[in-house]
């Protein structure tokens, strides 16, 4: 008997439904296999998803197969996506809106039955991987028999973990009875918490997630003779890393307890999701399929209607959604042609912007300094990066050629004259920038873009020097300036719509998320970093020891703690912020001294020889503290919530951005701010800072994961 989702069915009227289309196909046996393809009739960008009408037609066409399985009409069924994905996952747009602890278990257990019927169809199933497969995507294929997998698909994994859920139709028990527990430990857990890692199709080849490759002008065909193969006795399927009884009696709980520590030691503990992974990993030693399936459905139900999950939801969704359509972007039909780069500096950050945007823009890129010497080692670098790229197999030769042809350095600024953009990366100092800029202005066509990367000085004053300020913004990015995906865009009073228009095309052509920000000291990021940072400066300078700044700082979930990033950023540069931010609100933003002398000693903690922490290093902690009455974790905690609330709440009433979403989003993108806390916003309202400093949420109920 079916389970009863009306109710689910009913809450998806607006649905994408991802159709199950049947055909027979003959195979060179003579064989018949029922191959399911699965469309949302989309352009072939959109991927498709699971919700529930999706998984409802799903579980109904396996119904019909079984029945003709049953009367000798089919020998096998296949599944397969249309072109370029199997399936993206779940619609987390459906899961989202999901409003109880037990609609989020009947959509689990809707998941696991419809899925599950590929394990019992009466005839050998297989699923042809055809393309991107994330989640419930994976699920499908690791509930049927065998698996194989077009070698171009791009990302194979379980992100789950990473959006504040588990997998939870199947994956967590699936998995490691498939490859082992310390594979499926990293897949599971480990992928999703290092920015989301996904697999290629050789890596889930050699795990043994799939059974075979193909590549991809006969994938279908080269999946459906090997499936003849199978099924006719030919062909063998070899599964060297299906746990055996040595894993399981000896090194099953072993990786679990080491995974344990791992996560505690790196992210700590109070994100629920990597958790509750582990303990379905660890569950799946012993328990049934069934049981397995039902720890799940009780996993994914506590975290989907959970606080954490319906941040989670918020997150992703601002990510997938408002990240890609930015708020205040002009059209990009004003956008200007970008035939030509100019990069004024040549060291570490000039470097990295200089070998994104050949890269990316594929146009000639030019990098100038103050003398050749410096010149000729940034150009070096930036080859020798190209050079590393080809090696690994990111780039074919005859690409690493060409990009290292586009890369050009000089002393002479004159070679900027037939430049479209011209971006700084120089030492953050008002005068430095400006004399950067006048210089520039005096060689460029009068259409150039100049962009500054600062972090904390004023775009507008910047600009005071020039004749024509209307072509000058901010283009923030962050360090590293590969990996991080955010680009703040400062838009000045000055600034055109062409200019800002201009920044937002190249931003999305870089690969990065733009936010538009006014022109405000720190702009989002830095400036809630800044508040951040000068609390627990303030706090270890009026007698609370660092010890309880860290520990008052973990129920936020961020990646680090702020003496963890103050290192990471440097303390020259972490003082450098705190002044400026202190120089414009002087009434709201600490001064440092404690954090001046850190920075001229070098360092705040006690390191082995690969750069682990072993604690505070004593001398630094007699640089920094201070005398005073300290805080206790919880005083400390309600007294940053409450800053972070006022500071936001100041932003948002000055226009820095439109949105408490645009704040979130930077800091999602930007500093690290995890999924499952949903960025800052929910989590002020959540723990009461929004209305004990402004009176009222930044948001409605539903968003900030309140029932």
């Amino acid at each position: 008997m079916s389970l009863d989702v009306a109710e689910l069915v009913a809450q998806s009227a607006d649905e994408v439904v991802t159709h199950s289309y049947v055909r027979d196909v003959t195979l060179p046996s003579g064989r018949t296999l029922a191959l399911v393809t699965l469309d949302n009739d989309r352009d072939h960008r959109r991927p498709t998803t699971l919700g529930p009408v999706t998984l409802v037609e799903f579980r109904e066409t396996m119904d019909r197969l079984r029945e003709r399985a049953a009367a000798g009409e089919i020998q096998a069924i296949g599944v397969t996506g249309k072109p370029y994905f199997l399936a993206a996952g779940a619609d987390l747009s459906k899961v989202s809106t999901i409003s109880s602890k037990a609609a989020a278990k009947k959509m689990a257990q809707l998941g696991h039955e419809a899925l599950g019927k590929l394990h019992d169809a009466g005839v050998p199933t297989f699923v042809f991987v055809n393309g991107l497969a994330l989640g419930g995507g994976m699920e499908i294929a690791l509930n049927a028999d065998y698996r194989t997998v077009d070698a171009s698909a791009p990302a194979l994994g379980f992100p789950e973990v990473f959006l504040g859920i588990i997998p939870g139709w199947g994956g967590a028990w699936l998995l490691p009875n498939l490859i082992g527990i310390e594979n499926a430990l990293k897949v599971i857990v480990e992928n999703p918490l290092r920015n989301n890692r996904t697999l290629k199709a050789k890596e889930a080849l050699d795990l043994g997630i799939v059974d075979a490759m193909f590549g991809s002008a006969m994938f279908l065909e080269d999946s459906l003779r090997w499936a003849d193969g199978v099924l006719g006795g030919t062909v063998k399927v070899d599964r060297p890393n299906v746990p055996g009884k040595v894993e399981r009696a000896v090194k099953w709980d072993a990786a679990i307890a080491i995974a344990r520590k791992t996560l505690e030691a790196r992210i700590g503990t109070v994100a629920k999701a990597p958790y509750a992974a582990l303990d379905l990993l660890a569950g799946a030693k012993k328990r049934t399929r069934e049981a397995g399936f039902e720890a799940e459905d009780e996993a994914l139900a506590e975290l989907a209607a959970g606080d954490q999950g319906r941040a989670s939801f918020y997150a992703f969704d601002l990510v997938q959604k408002r990240a890609k359509h930015p708020a205040g972007a002009p059209s990009p039909d004003l956008a200007r042609k970008i035939t030509k780069v100019g990069i004024v500096g040549a060291g570490l950050m000039a470097s990295q912007f200089a070998l994104l945007f050949v890269r990316k823009l594929r146009v000639p890129v030019v990098i100038t300094d103050i003398d050749q010497e410096r010149v000729d080692k940034g150009v070096a670098g930036i080859r020798a990066s190209i050079d590393e790229m080809q090696e690994k197999g990111r780039i074919s030769r005859d690409e690493s050629n060409r990009l290292k042809a586009l890369i050009s350095g000089t002393t002479d600024l004159a070679d900027f004259a037939d430049a479209d953009w011209v971006i700084e990366a120089v030492f953050e100092e008002l005068g430095v920038k400006q004399e950067v800029f006048r210089n520039v202005e005096q060689v460029v066509s009068a259409e150039c873009i100049l962009a500054t990367n600062t972090s904390s000085l004023s775009v507008t004053a910047i600009g005071s020097v020039l004749e024509n300020p209307q072509r000058l913004l901010g283009f923030h990015f962050f360090n590293p300036v590969a990996v991080m995906p955010l680009v703040e865009v400062v838009n000045t009073a000055a600034t055109d719509d062409e200019t800002l228009s201009t920044a937002m095309v190249v931003a999305k052509t870089l690969g990065k998320n733009a936010v538009i920000t006014a022109d405000a000291p720190g702009f989002v990021v830095n400036r809630i970093l800044a508040k951040l940072l000068g609390e627990a400066m303030h706090a270890v300078e009026t007698g609370t020891p660092f010890e309880v700044v860290d520990r008052a700082t973990a129920p936020f979930g961020l990646p680090m703690t702020p003496f963890e990033l103050l290192e990471l950023v440097g303390l020259k540069v972490g003082a450098h912020v705190l002044d400026t931010h202190h120089a414009a609100f002087p009434e709201r933003f600490f001064e440092s001294e404690g954090l001046h002398r850190l920075a001229d000693y070098g360092k705040i903690f006690d390191r082995d020889a690969k750069g682990k922490r072993k604690g505070f290093d004593k001398k630094a902690v007699s640089l920094a503290a201070g005398p005073g009455t300290p805080l206790t974790e919880e005083q400390l905690q309600t007294r940053i919530e409450d800053g972070l609330a006022d500071e936001i709440g100041r932003m948002l009433d000055d226009g820095v951005v439109g949105a408490p979403e645009d704040i979130d989003l930077c800091l999602i993108l930007g500093a690290g701010w995890p999924f499952q806390m949903g960025g800052v916003t929910p989590y002020l309202d959540r723990v009461g800072a929004s209305e004990r400093v402004r009176g009222r949420t930044f948001h409605e109920p539903a968003i900030r994961g309140v029932a």
